[in-house]
C-alpha cells in the first residue's frame, strides 16, 4: 500500500496527500512488486535497485545509484516466529523520501502519528529521525529482553525447561539485534562521510549522538548475551545436581527394598532354613526386614543420599 504524506514545519502533524509532490513522504507498507513497479514510475529508480527492499533478511547497508541514496535499515519486530527484525528501506531522492517495508512498520507509524518539530521537505532531518526512532527502538527492546533474564536470574532456582525455553529465545533476539546493530553503524559512519547525504552542523551533532547510541546498544547486547550464556552455564549445573540427587535417591531407595526381597527370596526356596519350625519366625524374619531396611535409610540419609 503506498501513501504520500506532507508536512511543513508550521504543521502540526502529517497530512496524507493525493498526488506525490516534490517535498513529500512516501511510505510503502506490505510492499508488493506493484508498489515497486508505481515508485518506479514516479521516481524513475531502477526497478533491481528497490526490490531488495521486498527481502524480509535484507542486512543493512547504503547505496549509491546516481541521484538517489538506499538506505537498507532493520528495527525490532516480531513478524514471524523465529525473526525478530524486520527490513526498513529508505531512499533519498532529489524530491522524496521513501520508505518501504515488506510489512507494516511501527517505527514508520509511531512517527506519523507523531509530531515530529520537521517538515518532510527537509529530508535529511527526516531521515535522522528515523535513523533515531529505529535506534530508540533496539534499546527499548534491548531493555525489556534485560529485564526478562533479570527475573529469571532471581528465580534461578526453580528452572524448568520453560524457563530454558525463554532464555534460548532471548539469546536468538539479542544475537539477530547485533547482527542489525553492526552493520547498521556502519551505515551511520558512511553517512557520516558526506558522501552520501549533505550534512549540516546540527546533523553532524545528531549523528554522532546516533553512532554513540548504536555503540551503546551494541555493547548493551553484547554484555546480555554474555549473561545468558552465564545463566544458561548455571541452569546446566543446577540440572546436573538435581539429575546426581535423583540418581542417589533411585539408588538408594533400590538397595532398601533389594535387601529385604533378597531375604524373602531366601525364605520362600523350599529347603531347609534356620528357624523353619520356629513359631515366631515370620514376626522375626519381618523384623529383620524392617530393621535393615531403616538402618539402610539412616545410613543413606546421613549421605544425604534421601
Amino acid at each position: 500500500m503506498i501513501e504520500s504524506y506532507f508536512k511543513t514545519l508550521r504543521d502540526a502533524s502529517f497530512s496524507k496527500v493525493e498526488d506525490f509532490r516534490p517535498g513529500s513522504w512516501i511510505n510503502v507498507s506490505n510492499a508488493t512488486p506493484q508498489d515497486l513497479d508505481k515508485i518506479v514510475e514516479v521516481t524513475g529508480i531502477e526497478f533491481h535497485d528497490l526490490n531488495d527492499s521486498l527481502d524480509k533478511y535484507e542486512v543493512p547497508r547504503i547505496e549509491h545509484e546516481e541521484s538517489n541514496i538506499l538506505i537498507f535499515t532493520r528495527h525490532p519486530s516480531v513478524i514471524e516466529m523465529g525473526l525478530y527484525t524486520q527490513t526498513l528501506t529508505i531512499v533519498l531522492t532529489p524530491h522524496h523520501l521513501i520508505t518501504i517495508s515488506p510489512q507494516k512498520s511501527d517505527v514508520v507509524e509511531s512517527i506519523l502519528h507523531g509530531s515530529p518539530k520537521l517538515g518532510t521537505t527537509q529530508k535529511s532531518k527526516l531521515l535522522f529521525h528515523v535513523l533515531l526512532k529505529i535506534t530508540q527502538e533496539f534499546n527499548n527492546s534491548i531493555k525489556r529482553v534485560r529485564r526478562n533474564v533479570l527475573e529469571q536470574e532471581k528465580e534461578i532456582e526453580n528452572v524448568d525447561s520453560e524457563s530454558i525455553v525463554s532464555l534460548t529465545k532471548n539469546e536468538e533476539i539479542l544475537n539477530q539485534y547485533l547482527t542489525s546493530l553492526v552493520p547498521l553503524r556502519s551505515v551511520l559512519e558512511a553517512i557520516s562521510s558526506g558522501r552520501f547525504v549533505h550534512l549540516y552542523e546540527k546533523d553532524l551533532d545528531l549523528l554522532q549522538d546516533l553512532m554513540i547510541a548504536i555503540k551503546q546498544s551494541e555493547d548493551l547486547c553484547t554484555v546480555n548475551v554474555k549473561s545468558i550464556r552465564g545463566l544458561r552455564d548455571s541452569y546446566q549445573i543446577i540440572f546436573t545436581n538435581d539429575v546426581n540427587k535423583t540418581i542417589k535417591r533411585l539408588t538408594a531407595i533400590t538397595i532398601i527394598f533389594t535387601v529385604p526381597t533378597i531375604i524373602s527370596s531366601v525364605y520362600g526356596m523350599n529347603v531347609s532354613l534356620p528357624m523353619e519350625k520356629n513359631p515366631f519366625a515370620f514376626i522375626m524374619i519381618i523384623n529383620l526386614i524392617f530393621l535393615i531396611a531403616i538402618v539402610l535409610a539412616i545410613i543413606f540419609m546421613k549421605k544425604k543420599w534421601l
